[in-house]
C-alpha cells in the first residue's frame, strides 16, 4: 500500500522542482507519474529532441527518493506532426476531421501516427529505460477518452476491410453471417464494404457490431506496440495503462492482457453527475459519490491486472469537466483512498500535485492550491499515509489477495450489442451490471468482476447481467463450478453474428436451463409491471425496462419462483440455475440475491445503501457514505487498527477479522 501523485514539471519553473520533490517525500508520497502530455517539449521540432529538462526533472525526483512512473506522450501529438500528416486526425460520424487544439486528436488506424508513435516511444524508452529512478511505465493516457475509439477515416476503413477478410476469409461467409440478403445488401468483395455510418436509416447491426469489435482491436494493437518497445528497452519494469471509470468503448480485457498493471482514474463526483443516475440520487450523493461506484471500478480493474491494480488518478477536490462540480465532503478523499486499498490496490495516486492556474484544467483541484499551499485533499492524503504505516505495522499482509466467493460476469461486447440493438431506448448494459453489483454489495458480499471466459472454480455464486452472446462452453463451465448461477434477461439471446439462436433464447444455455423465450417487450421508463413471489408471505416488487416471455411448456419443467401480474413467469429456477425475465426494482433484486446467496451457503448482512464492508487479507474495512454514524456490533474494541466500532459519517474503520 502506497500513495503517489501526478506531476507536470514542464508546467512550473525549474526553481520549484526541488522543493516540490522534498515536500512530496515529506508528505509520504512514494511514486510520481510524469510526462504523459509532454511530446512538444521532448521533440519541439521534427527529429530534434530536447531531453535536458526532463533529465533534470527525473534526477530531482530520484534524488528525493521518489520512484518515477514514466509515460509515453502519445495522447497529445504536437502541432508540427499534425501539420505534416493531417491524416492522423480522427474522423467523426459526420465525416469531418476532429481538429488540433486539445488532446487525443489521433486515429488508432493511421499508419503515419503508428509510425510516429513507434519513434517517440522508442526514443523515450531508450533514454529512460534503465534510469535508476524510473521504476514503472504508463502507455499513452486514457485510451478512447472524448469518444476517440471509433474513427471513420479512410485508414480505418482500409484496416476494417483487412480485419473482415481475416475474420470471415470469404465474402460469401460474411454475407451469410451478417444476413445481407436482407434489404439487398449482399457484397461481391470486401472492397465494397464501407463504414457503417451516414446511412439513410439504421445501418446493418452485424456490420456495426463488427466495426466496434474492429475499433476495439485497434486500441489493443496500438497499446501492444508501445508495450513491446518499453519491454525491449526497460526490462523488468512493470508497464501500466490508466483506464477510465465505467468506460466500455473497447475491450479492456484484451488491452490489459499485454500489461502488468491495470490502473484507472477515479473521479466519483464527476462520474455521478455524468452517469445515468436519477436526479434525486445525484442530489443525495452529491459530495460523496455513489457508495458502489468506485468499488465497482476497483473490482473491474483488479480482475484484469496481473500485479495489484492502481488508482492512477484519484480525485482530490472539485473537478472541472462535469456539468456541475461540487467539492467533496470532508473525509471523502481519505475514504476513497482506503476503499481502493480495501479492494486490493497497490497504489493510490492523486491527480495532481498542484492545481494549474492556466488552460483547460485550471478549475481542477490538486493536493496543493495554485499558490502552493496544501489543500484539503493534501491533508487527507497525509492522514492516509500515516494510517498506512499503522496498518502495515500491525498487519504485514494487510493487502494480501483473497478470492471472493461471488463472481459477476462483465462483458464489453454486451454493451456494444445492446447499444446497436437496444429494442428499448433505455436498455443500458453498464447500468444493469452496476445495479446487480450494488445489490450484492448491499448484502455485505465481496465480489470479483470477471470476463465470460474466466475460470469459475471456487465460486459459490455467479451472477450474469444480461449477456446476449455467450461462449460455446459457458453453460458447461458454469455447471462444473457447482455454484448457484443467476442469469439476467436477454442472456443467450443472440449468436456471435448477432442473429436470434435457432432454438430461441437462451440459446446454448438451454443445455443447463431448458427455458424457451418466445417473445420479448421493452417498457417505457414510466411503466412497470407487478411481480409476485411464489414463496408464501414474501413481498413482491416491480419489473422495469424489459420482459422476456418464457414459454409455459418449458416453464413447466422449472421451478417458477415469481410471476408477472398476467401470469407469465418472471423468475424461474432449474437446479442451480436461476433466470430473471426482467430487471427488477432495487429492493426486489436485493431480496432475490439474498435468498440465492443463502442457498449458495453464503452469509449475508443487510447494510442498506450507505455503509459498505470489504475484506482483504486479515482485515475488514468499513466505509460510511451516509449522514449518520454507523455502529458495528460483535467486534471487540481491541480489534480495531483504524477507527472504532462507531463509524462516523464519511468515516473509515479497519479491524482484524
Amino acid at each position: 500500500m502506497r500513495v503517489g501523485v501526478c506531476y507536470y514539471p514542464e508546467h512550473w519553473p525549474e526553481s520549484m522542482w526541488e522543493d516540490d520533490a522534498r515536500r512530496m517525500k515529506a508528505l509520504g508520497i512514494e511514486q510520481v507519474r510524469i510526462a504523459e502530455f509532454a511530446w512538444s517539449r521532448m521533440e519541439p521540432t521534427p527529429g530534434e529532441y530536447d531531453w535536458a529538462w526532463l533529465d533534470r526533472a527525473v534526477d530531482v525526483l530520484g534524488a528525493a527518493g521518489l520512484k518515477v512512473v514514466m509515460c509515453t506522450p502519445t495522447a497529445t501529438p504536437p502541432k508540427w506532426l499534425i501539420d505534416r500528416h493531417p491524416e492522423i486526425l480522427p474522423v467523426g460520424a459526420d465525416g469531418r476531421p476532429r481538429a488540433f487544439g486539445s488532446r487525443r486528436h489521433y486515429d488508432f488506424s493511421s499508419p503515419a501516427y503508428f509510425e510516429a508513435s513507434q519513434r517517440i516511444c522508442t526514443a523515450v524508452a531508450e533514454r529512460y529505460g534503465k534510469h535508476p529512478a524510473v521504476a514503472f511505465w504508463q502507455t499513452d493516457n486514457e485510451f478512447g477518452c472524448h469518444h476517440t475509439v471509433v474513427s471513420y477515416s479512410q485508414a480505418a476503413l482500409t484496416r476494417f476491410r483487412e480485419w473482415l477478410k481475416a475474420r470471415y476469409q470469404t465474402i460469401q461467409a460474411l454475407n451469410e453471417a451478417w444476413g445481407t440478403v436482407f434489404w439487398s445488401m449482399e457484397y461481391r468483395s470486401f472492397d465494397e464494404i464501407d463504414a457503417p455510418v451516414a446511412t439513410v436509416t439504421e445501418a446493418h447491426p452485424s456490420h456495426r457490431l463488427d466495426y466496434r469489435r474492429f475499433a476495439s482491436d485497434e486500441v489493443a494493437r496500438y497499446n501492444r506496440m508501445q508495450v513491446e518497445i518499453i519491454r525491449a528497452h526497460s526490462p523488468g519494469r512493470p508497464v501500466a495503462h490508466n483506464f477510465m471509470q465505467l468506460f466500455t468503448e473497447f475491450d479492456h480485457y484484451k488491452v490489459a492482457a499485454d500489461l502488468d498493471i491495470a490502473t484507472w482514474d477515479s473521479y466519483p463526483l464527476g462520474a455521478l453527475e455524468e452517469q445515468w443516475f436519477a436526479p434525486e440520487i445525484k442530489a443525495r450523493w452529491l459530495r460523496s459519490g455513489h457508495p458502489d461506484f468506485a468499488s465497482f471500478n476497483h473490482d473491474v480493474y483488479r480482475g484484469m491486472s496481473k500485479l495489484p491494480f492502481w488508482v492512477m488518478e484519484q480525485q482530490p477536490g472539485p473537478v472541472n469537466w462535469a456539468m456541475w462540480n461540487p467539492a467533496p465532503l470532508p473525509g471523502m478523499v481519505r475514504l476513497w483512498s482506503w476503499e481502493a486499498f480495501a479492494h486490493g490496490a497497490g497504489c493510490v495516486s492523486y491527480f495532481r500535485w498542484r492545481q494549474a492556474p492556466f488552460a483547460q484544467e485550471q478549475m481542477h483541484a490538486g493536493l496543493n492550491t495554485p499558490d502552493n499551499r496544501l489543500d484539503v485533499g493534501g491533508n487527507e492524503a497525509s492522514q492516509v499515509v500515516d494510517e498506512i504505516r499503522t496498518v502495515l505495522a500491525a498487519n504485514a499482509d494487510a493487502n494480501a489477495s483473497i478470492r471472493s466467493k461471488v463472481a459477476l460476469v462483465y462483458d464489453y461486447e454486451a454493451k456494444w450489442l445492446f447499444e446497436i440493438h437496444p429494442q428499448g431506448a433505455d436498455f443500458h448494459y453498464p447500468r444493469f451490471a452496476f445495479e446487480y453489483y450494488s445489490a450484492l454489495r448491499a448484502l455485505g458480499l465481496d465480489v470479483d468482476v470477471v470476463p465470460a471466459d474466466a475460470s469459475f472454480d471456487g465460486y459459490s455464486l455467479i451472477v450474469v447481467p444480461p449477456l446476449p452472446v455467450v461462449p460455446d462452453d459457458f453453460g458447461a463451465r458454469l455447471a462444473a463450478s457447482g455454484a448457484q448461477v443467476v442469469f439476467g434477461p436477454r442472456t443467450g439471446s443472440k449468436t456471435r453474428e448477432l442473429q436470434i439462436p435457432a432454438n430461441l433464447p437462451p440459446g446454448a444455455l438451454t443445455s443447463v436451463l431448458p427455458a424457451r423465450v418466445w417473445r420479448v417487450e421493452s417498457m417505457r421508463p414510466n411503466v412497470t409491471e407487478a411481480v409476485a413471489l411464489a414463496e408464501a408471505g414474501s413481498t413482491g416488487g416491480l419489473a422495469r425496462h424489459w420482459r422476456d416471455f418464457i414459454d409455459s411448456d418449458s416453464a413447466g419443467a422449472l421451478d417458477v419462483r415469481a410471476r408477472f401480474a398476467d401470469g407469465h413467469p418472471a423468475y424461474v429456477r432449474g437446479g442451480a440455475f436461476h433466470y430473471f425475465a426482467s430487471l427488477f426494482d432495487d429492493a426486489l433484486t436485493v431480496r432475490l440475491f439474498d435468498r440465492i446467496a443463502r442457498e449458495a451457503g453464503l452469509t449475508t448482512r443487510a447494510l442498506g445503501d450507505s455503509v459498505r464492508i470489504s475484506r482483504r487479507g486479515a482485515l475488514t474495512y468499513v466505509f460510511n457514505y451516509g449522514a449518520d454514524p454507523y455502529t458495528l456490533d460483535n467486534v471487540a474494541d481491541d480489534a480495531f487498527v483504524v477507527g472504532s466500532r462507531k463509524v462516523a459519517p464519511q468515516g473509515v474503520s479497519i479491524y482484524r477479522s
